[in-house]
């Protein structure tokens, strides 16, 4: 099977450029966990206080789910910090999603970025699509169907298969073992938000914005990095897509430099902080015009809506 081409970091940067780019911080992905975990904190209490600004918070706090993923991503990657062990902790326990499963699926994303072989190829090969097709994903990720189908998929199936008769513990208890880790640490969650007076907390300020708003902010950051890129596409500085965002997208869309995808695909060891100084050092010598990248996330949802219903 063809992998993806890749670049030589010797061919775009020096090596006292290089160095800097490609070194890991012992603080700096751990001060960005922190970050994360407040932003949820602030925007949590904030809709306690005000629960007229919830809808708000769900966004926020979505957004920074997203951003959990995200430095997961870079854990995946051993980019989050130099001590392997320390990265792997953080990653598996503050950033809620298990890193070692992840990283044997993403790395196989990267070895065959945009090739046949890519497991990621399924998620960007649908576009372009119509107007409508595209809302009805947008009403299926903040309905929560999308989340529903995720989560429990595979328990719908086993239940739908069982036969009359057949006894339904067997079932339940299957699904509650593969889905134990979720099951406690949500409890925990429910039972510190039912300790500090607000039992509702955990549905309002975790479940809602992972069920709505970050399945949503997920489906549109996939789509920005790879669709509308030619499948096995030959060119390593084409295999993802840097996408320009503003304010507004990195606090509620792209957070910790996650738009840099295309840079993150050329040197997928460099850490999230250090793209932005990639992106400039690229620019500088007039490589980000031969790379693949757009303006704004709504020039791409404009860009993958070209099929008419």
């Amino acid at each position: 099977m063809p992998v993806a081409a890749r670049v030589n970091p010797k061919d775009f940067f020096t090596a006292e450029e290089w160095t800097p780019l490609a070194a890991r911080s012992s603080w700096k992905g751990l001060a960005l966990l922190a970050h994360c975990w407040a932003v949820i904190g602030a925007a949590t209490l904030m809709g306690i206080v005000w629960p007229l600004t919830i809808p708000l918070a769900v966004m926020i706090i979505g957004a920074r789910q997203l951003g959990l993923g995200i430095l997961q991503h870079d854990a995946a990657h051993g980019a989050l910090n130099p001590d392997p062990k320390i990265n792997d902790w953080v990653a598996e326990w503050l950033c809620v999603n298990g890193v070692q499963t992840y990283r044997d699926y993403h790395l196989q994303h990267h070895k065959y970025g945009q090739q046949a072989e890519d497991p990621d190829l399924v998620l960007s090969a649908p576009f372009p699509v119509s107007r409508a097709s595209l809302w009805r994903k947008v009403v299926r990720d903040l309905t929560g169907q999308t989340w529903f189908k995720q989560k429990f998929g595979r328990l719908t199936s086993n239940l739908a298969r069982r036969k009359p008769g057949e006894p339904l513990w067997p079932i339940l208890k299957t699904e509650a073992r593969r889905q134990r880790r979720w099951l406690i640490l949500n409890s925990l969650a429910i039972a510190a938000f039912a300790a500090a007076g607000v039992w509702w907390g955990w549905f309002v300020f975790w479940l809602l914005p992972r069920a709505t708003w970050y399945q949503l902010v997920t489906r549109v950051r996939n789509i920005a990095e790879h669709a509308l890129i030619a499948k096995n596409e030959p060119d390593p500085l084409r295999h993802a897509r840097t996408t320009r965002a503003n304010l507004i997208e990195r606090a509620l869309l792209a957070p910790y430099w996650v738009n840099y995808h295309c840079e993150h695909h050329m040197f997928m060891h460099v850490p999230c902080w250090s793209l932005p100084r990639v992106r400039r050092l690229l620019a500088r010598d007039g490589v980000t015009a031969r790379m693949e990248g757009a303006e704004g996330y709504l020039s791409i949802l404009r860009a993958v809506t070209t099929v008419p219903a």
